[in-house]
């Protein structure tokens, strides 16, 4: 009995249905080529898990992709608009996503194409073939862990969405970010005793502007306990014991009902890597050339913040939009 699995044969394949996987499949479509995208989630699933009530620092008008307008009466966008927005530009652009199916592998054949193999939620195997592969996968569901004691309690999470479930609650945020000041004024607002964990000895220079005296404010006033020079190093069920910097104080342990873990995110490149792309082991940017985001495997090409290694707040939907129309037109000019 054969069980060889026929590949089926597409003009492009991308990897993620992010924003800027979802801008790169319009360009395509404009030049011609219909893409098959292939998402481990949901469409934008990135936005989805951003905090409720979350508002967009950019205006409408730069989360726009494929020249479809963002409208909107806000100054800037919130969550909820934006999850409106690529839904409606996906569904009425007839985008084909392949959701909750993951790439497991990207094979480079004898022929120069590409062969794709995927896995659906329900345990299917996939396998698709293609000249041109392009990864879009964001960092998003890779939480940097701060590999303590605990920190696999469910009481812990590396995610904020909203603040009600810790009404009354005393709430321990590790981090001294926007994610973590963000989530400590929304705490304040429902009851929470909310305590900021940070190990930096003063205030993050990346906090919005209009958002850090108010959060000051609120630490000044004793609303907000906020301990700079500290980590987490310990966490119980019903504590979290607490280590600050300076070597002649010694750790205490702190009331505790839940944590959030504020920590950020690192990118994970296996896809890449294992299909022999260059990737630098330091800062795991890909090798990929800036005029055309084709990686050192011709028809292998990147688009969005994967472009951008362990800094990915240095690409955002504002830039990583634009990558999909250089990868259109670079195909465009090989097939001419």
């Amino acid at each position: 009995m054969n069980d060889k699995i026929t590949p089926i044969r597409e003009q492009a394949i991308i990897i993620g249905a992010g924003p800027c996987g979802l801008s790169a499949a319009l360009e395509l479509q404009a030049v011609g080529i219909e893409p098959l995208i292939i998402e481990k989630n949901s469409v934008v699933h990135s936005l989805y898990l951003y905090p409720t009530y979350m508002q967009f620092f950019s205006t409408s008008e730069l989360l726009e992709i494929g020249g479809v307008p963002f409208i909107t009466p806000n100054d800037k966008p919130t969550r909820r608009e934006a999850l409106q927005y690529y839904r409606d530009v996906t569904l009425r652009s007839g985008l084909r996503v392949r959701s909750y199916e993951s790439a497991t592998s990207i094979i480079q054949q004898a022929d120069d194409s590409f062969q794709v193999s995927t896995v659906d939620r329900f345990g299917g195997i996939h396998t698709y073939e293609s000249r041109y592969v392009i990864v879009a996968t964001g960092y998003f569901d890779h939480p940097n862990l701060l590999g303590i004691p605990g920190e696999d309690l469910s009481k812990v999470s590396h995610f904020f969405q909203e603040a009600h479930p810790y009404t009354g609650m005393k709430v321990t945020i590790i981090g001294g970010n926007n994610s973590a000041v963000d989530a400590a004024m929304e705490l304040l607002r429902v009851g929470a005793e909310v305590t900021v964990v940070y190990r930096g000895d003063q205030y993050s220079p990346s906090i919005k502007p209009w958002v850090k005296p108010l959060f000051d404010g609120m630490v000044k006033k004793g609303k907000i306990n906020m301990l700079f020079s500290s980590r987490v190093t310990h966490i119980d069920e019903g504590s979290v014991t607490i280590e600050p910097s300076d070597p002649d104080s010694p750790s205490y342990n702190l009331d505790n009902d839940f944590v959030l873990a504020m920590t950020g995110f690192r990118p994970v490149r296996t896809l890449l890597t294992d299909a022999g792309a260059e990737v630098d082991s330091d800062s795991t940017i890909p090798t990929f050339n800036p005029e055309t985001m084709e990686t050192n495997l011709p028809g292998l090409f990147i688009a969005g913040v994967i472009a951008a290694g362990r800094q990915a707040n240095e690409i955002f939907i504002e830039s990583g939009r634009h990558h999909g129309k250089l990868i259109a037109q670079h195909i465009l000019h090989q097939q001419a």
